[in-house]
Formats: C-alpha cells, structure tokens, sequence
C-alpha cells in the first residue's frame, strides 16, 4: 500500500531528531505505530530514551518493543513528542482523535518543547474539516451537549463502538462534528471547550512545530 509505505518514511525520518538521553513522546495510530517500531530498533542497538505514551495502546506497543516508559508525572517536560493527524493544511494546525486519542495527545504535546507530526500525503488538506472533528465529553453531559451542537449546525454523532458507546481511555465518549464550512477555527475552538462537559476537542492549531509528510520520493518536511 503506498499510504503505509508514506507512514513508513515519514516515521523513520521523524527519529533523525530523537537524541541519546532525551524524553520523548509517543503518539498514538498508525503511523505512530511505525515509529514505535522503528524506535524500538534503535534502542535494541543502544539508543538510551525514556517515553511517555499518550495512550493505553501506545504504551502496550512500546513496552513490546522494548522501550522505557514513564509516566508524565515522573517525566515532567519532555524533550520531544512525535505523534500522527488525521489532517493538516498549511498552517500546520491539525485534526487529531479520529482514534479517540486526544485528550491525552493533546497533553503530551503541551508537555513538550518540540512536536514533530508524521503523516502520508493524503492527510494534507487547503481545509480541516473533510474528517470529522472529535470532541471528547464527559458522559454525564454528553446527551445535552450533543443537542447543543446540533442547534449549532454542527451534526454531531455519538462515536460507537460496534452496539455500544465508544469510550475513551479516560472512560469518556467521543462526538465527531461538522466543521467543514467553520472559517474561524480559533473562535469554534473557544465556543466548544466553553461548553461545560466538552474536555476536549481534536483541534491541534499551534502546537506543532514540523510535520514531516511521506511521499512517492521521500519525505517532505513542513516547518512554521
């Protein structure tokens, strides 16, 4: 498959940055995947990094292939964090949780000097919004906040998980939302994180520093 070998290149390229002694997040999906692997590798050859993943299927892949895990308390501030999207557009700002990992991701990546986003090409967009936005919310609240997002034309679906409701690693549920036709993402993040219950939302607008996007020839990097 072209897309995963584009998440292969864009994997390896990313640990070009990952230095002896540093603490590193781990992001979560498919791509992430790959780098984990990959990192895995290179601390069987003597590469010394401690990690902090940012899911609970991130840490049972990274503890399989051999790599040092700390939790975020114990870590403090991490030297580096390498995580995937589900889009990104020019600016470098992203849509991440179609994996129902955001809230975590987004931590992580507010805990770190430096985030580098690995992607294949069929994640750049002109505009966010082709994938749905995942919200994360606080079941308690989740029936009401979703009637709220409806009033605003936003469509909101409750994500299942087969018959049941799909829930997070924190044990929340995850609405996915329209924001195709949103122009000013900074204000519709604003409006969303203000309603009482919504945690988090999977809009990523300034916390990447480089995304590094696999491709036919290579890999492209995107820098601020």
């Amino acid at each position: 498959m072209e897309s995963d070998y584009e998440k292969k290149a864009a994997a390896a390229k990313s640990l070009d940055w990952i230095k002896d002694g540093m603490l590193v997040g781990l992001g979560s999906g498919s791509t992430a995947a790959h780098m984990i692997r990959e990192l895995g590798k290179r601390v069987a050859s003597g590469l010394s990094i401690k990690a902090v993943p940012s899911s609970d299927t991130t840490a049972k892949l990274a503890r399989e292939a051999g790599i040092t895990l700390l939790s975020l308390e114990e870590a403090g501030t991490l030297d580096v964090n390498i995580d995937g999207a589900d889009e990104f557009n020019a600016k470098l700002q992203l849509i991440k949780g179609g994996g129902g990992a955001l809230l975590r991701e987004k931590i992580v990546a507010y805990n770190s000097k430096f985030n580098i986003v690995i992607a294949d090409s069929v994640k750049q967009v002109k505009r966010l919004g082709k994938f749905k936005l995942p919200l994360e919310t606080i079941p308690f609240a989740t029936k009401n906040i979703i009637t709220e997002l409806d009033q605003m034309g936003l469509r909101p679906v409750l994500r299942k998980n087969g018959d049941d409701t799909y829930q997070t690693d924190e044990q929340n549920y995850i609405v996915d939302v329209d924001i195709l036709s949103q122009n000013d993402l900074v204000t519709l993040n604003n409006t969303l994180i203000n309603i009482p219950g919504v945690v988090e939302t999977g809009l990523f607008l300034d916390t990447t520093d480089i995304v590094i996007m696999g491709g036919a020839d290579g890999t492209v990097v995107f820098e601020k």
